[in-house]
């Protein structure tokens, strides 16, 4: 009998204000600087052996404030600054819709966005992971939230990004931490074992 070979596991990482410096609506591949210990954090996790993932809201596509394009660049200049430091990014996948939208394409009500889960739910399927076994980073709880309902556990770099603090039954972190290096320890020393959330279906937000 063929003996089906394990799933991955992933870390799903927010990217601005948790991967790079927080510049609103800004495209500009030189304006991109890794934060501190990032590169860090990230190259430990993939040497443990978890896939990396970025997953992130664009809304400044559907605001038309930049084309969808645009998002190109950004990708290879993560992917250099990274690369650099030794890391190599599995997959990256942007939201680019926002409900009050100016560009009639993008101006839409989504299942991708941010607190909802389906970037990582997207980049599973890409990826063949086991989303039970894997983990988002993020510095607000809408990252929380996402991880969370996909399955995830979920841990919190909180450097000042969240400022409404809204409550929930997903918006709980595993952890809460103020370094990305911190995050990525917090995850390298969890238990493999957890107890799953129940169905999403089944607890409203």
């Amino acid at each position: 009998m063929a003996v089906t070979p394990p799933r991955h596991a992933a870390v799903f990482v927010d990217k601005d204000g948790t991967l790079i410096d927080d510049v609103p609506y800004s495209c500009d591949p030189a304006r991109i600087r890794l934060l501190p210990t990032v590169a860090r954090g990230l190259a430990r996790l993939q040497r443990a052996g978890h896939r990396i993932v970025v997953v992130s809201n664009q809304p400044g596509v559907a605001l038309g404030r930049f084309a969808l394009a645009a998002l190109d660049g950004v990708e290879a200049r993560l992917r250099e600054l990274l690369r650099d430091a030794g890391v190599a990014l599995d997959l990256v996948r942007w939201c680019p819709h926002h409900p009050l939208g100016t560009v009639p394409d993008y101006a839409i009500a989504c299942a991708c966005r941010k607190p909802a889960p389906g970037l990582l739910f997207d980049a599973a399927r890409t990826l063949d992971v086991d989303l039970a076994r894997s983990w988002m980073i993020g510095d607000i709880l809408d990252d929380v939230e996402a991880g969370s309902r996909a399955g995830c556990r979920a841990i919190l770099v909180d450097r000042g990004g969240e400022t409404q603090w809204r409550a929930g039954y997903f918006r709980v972190p595993f952890a809460t931490v103020r370094t990305f290096d911190e995050a990525a320890s917090a995850i390298l020393d969890a238990a493999p074992s957890r107890t799953s959330l129940p169905a999403l279906s089944a607890v409203a937000s």
